[in-house]
């Protein structure tokens, strides 16, 4: 099963477009945030896409009615995504790792400090896309992609 991430967009759509329309063959799409506008728009020109695709609400989403957290059961696992921008992911993990623990989830997607991590701790696999637009960690715009089959669960970062 492969999965795409995007996150903090922040109104360009080329990036958006560029990232979904490249991996139209993923079996979900997360925007965790911070570009409802250019994502809702997407979707009015490409509406067989919206069935996979999943998007929880950001700082910068002013009147969104998306979900701050959502939990999507995938074969043996379950992923939490978030913003982030409620659980102090700028300054540690440690309240998204709470949630990810009361929900049962081993895979945690968040966005919000524009900065590309990933990384495997205490039993749970960490991603953040970076952004697709403005990095904040000197980088190139990323997304990341996750593919989880039987033999485990394997996170990739990518330039837009």
């Amino acid at each position: 099963m492969r999965i795409v991430v995007l996150s903090d967009t922040h109104g360009n759509s080329y990036a958006l477009e560029s990232v979904i329309l490249r991996n139209t063959d993923a079996d979900w799409i997360f925007h965790l945030g911070d570009g409802e506008r250019e994502l809702d728009n997407f979707l009015l020109s490409h509406q067989k896409l919206a069935p996979k695709i999943i998007h929880v609400a950001g700082n910068c989403d002013f009147d969104s009615l998306s979900q701050e957290v959502f939990v999507l059961p995938v074969m043996e696992h379950k992923i939490l995504a978030t913003h982030g921008h409620l659980y102090g992911v700028g300054s540690s993990l440690d309240r998204l790792t709470a949630l990810a623990q009361t929900n049962g989830c081993d895979i945690v997607l968040f966005g919000h400090t524009h900065m590309k991590y990933e990384s495997y701790e205490n039993g749970i696999y960490y991603l953040n896309p970076g952004s697709a637009s403005i990095p904040r960690d000197g980088s190139k715009p990323t997304f990341g992609h996750i593919d989880i089959s039987p033999a485990g669960v394997v996170l990739n970062i990518a330039e837009v």
